[in-house]
């Protein structure tokens, strides 16, 4: 049940994303905004896939890679990092107001509290490793796919895979290692501990390919979109 819905799920997004692409750019700009929203939200969702734990937020994430490379390839490297920025941006003021809001003493007739406090209180440390891989692996996607697309300008496949596949693996590096790692020896606690990371790391990095893989015939859709125009 759960392996249909993560692929109903994934092509929705996906396709989502090229509405937005066919309504205008500034649509594709909003969509990076709701993406990078609900992504802060739906990563606290936790299920087994195929046998494998992944988080909610592995849809979103892979689709705003999309994003980009639809930025990259039909916009240009400028706008494409302008959208990095601004979904930057977003999560930067989403994780920031909930923790204003949680700051807030309730009164008698809230109810809330308890349960925003069980989804929104994270880390300062998984906050920074996050929002700081996000925004590093972002900026190398769309520099990456700048580079092969000067070198291979009629292999859209090889850009669009081989600029996500790169920046993915070192988004699941830097975010496992500064942001869940436990290491015993400096005293930081995380909930990865040592001898679990090449299989955490493994498994993180294969939804995300598969995610990447899904994502690539709608990149062509989109040239099929543009050429029609």
């Amino acid at each position: 049940m759960n392996e249909l819905l993560f692929f109903s799920f994934a092509i929705f997004c996906l396709s989502i994303v090229l509405l937005a692409f066919r309504l205008g750019k500034m649509y594709l700009f909003a969509t990076v905004a709701m993406f990078a929203l609900l992504m802060n939200i739906f990563v606290l969702k936790q299920f087994d896939l195929f046998g494998l734990a992944v988080t909610g937020g592995n849809v979103l994430y892979g689709a705003l890679f999309l994003i980009t490379d639809i930025f990259s390839e039909h916009y240009g490297k400028e706008d494409a990092l302008r959208a990095v920025r601004l979904g930057f941006f977003v999560s930067g003021f989403f994780v920031l107001s909930i923790q204003f809001l949680l700051a807030f003493v309730p009164n008698n007739y809230d109810f809330a509290q308890e349960s925003l406090l069980t989804l929104f209180s994270l880390s300062p440390r998984i906050l920074f490793a996050s929002m700081f891989s996000y925004l590093i692996v972002q900026h190398i996607d769309v520099y990456v796919y700048e580079a092969i697309h000067k070198r291979f300008v009629n292999m859209l496949w090889l850009r669009n895979l081989g600029s996500t596949l790169l920046s993915q693996l070192i988004d699941t590096i830097i975010f496992t290692i500064f942001g869940l790692l436990t290491v015993s020896s400096f005293g930081i606690a995380g909930v990865v501990p040592m001898e679990a990371l090449a299989e955490v790391l493994f498994v993180t990095y294969v939804v995300k390919i598969v995610v990447a893989i899904i994502d690539t015939p709608f990149i062509y859709l989109s040239k099929k979109i543009k050429k029609r125009e």
